[in-house]
């Protein structure tokens, strides 16, 4: 295995926080498979690496007490984000290079609109996430937050 896959594995199979923790994170995110990896989760914010499949969403969810960044890294999709899951008045086209904030207490969705799977990266402020969470699929996720 060359270095490149041993740094993709390592990705996918540890959490580094709350250590210091150096990462190429736009390469990190094209390679990530999981829909969601955790990778550094601190005292109060947390990294994850996303791969939402063509036509795939992340799910309109909200988060009462966190902040939340996204960084789309290849891939496109439409945001959808409002202050009740019945009125998601705010939506936007994102492609690569686009980064967008979500404030507490905002119901939000991405779907993937694209022809290839839209990889990502999320920070929550604070941690969102259990230490070390390794979600494969959306269902996985699912199952682990409602299951």
């Amino acid at each position: 295995m060359d270095s490149s896959n041993n740094e993709e594995q390592r990705y996918q199979s540890m959490d580094y926080g709350p250590k210091p923790f150096i990462i190429q994170i736009a390469e990190a995110a094209k390679r990530n498979k999981t829909f969601r990896t955790v990778v550094w989760t601190g005292t109060h914010m947390q990294l994850t690496l996303m791969s939402i499949p063509v036509g795939g969403e992340i799910g309109l969810e909200v988060h009462p007490q966190l902040d939340q960044f996204i960084r789309i890294e290849r891939g496109c999709g439409l945001v959808k984000m409002g202050n009740s899951k019945n009125n998601l008045s705010f939506q936007r086209k994102v492609c690569e290079d686009y980064a967008f904030f979500i404030p507490a207490g905002t119901w939000h969705n991405l779907i993937n609109t694209g022809e290839c799977p839209l990889k990502l990266y999320s920070i929550y402020a604070p941690p969102q996430h259990p230490k070390g969470t390794v979600h494969l699929t959306k269902a996985d996720a699912d199952e682990d937050e409602h299951g």
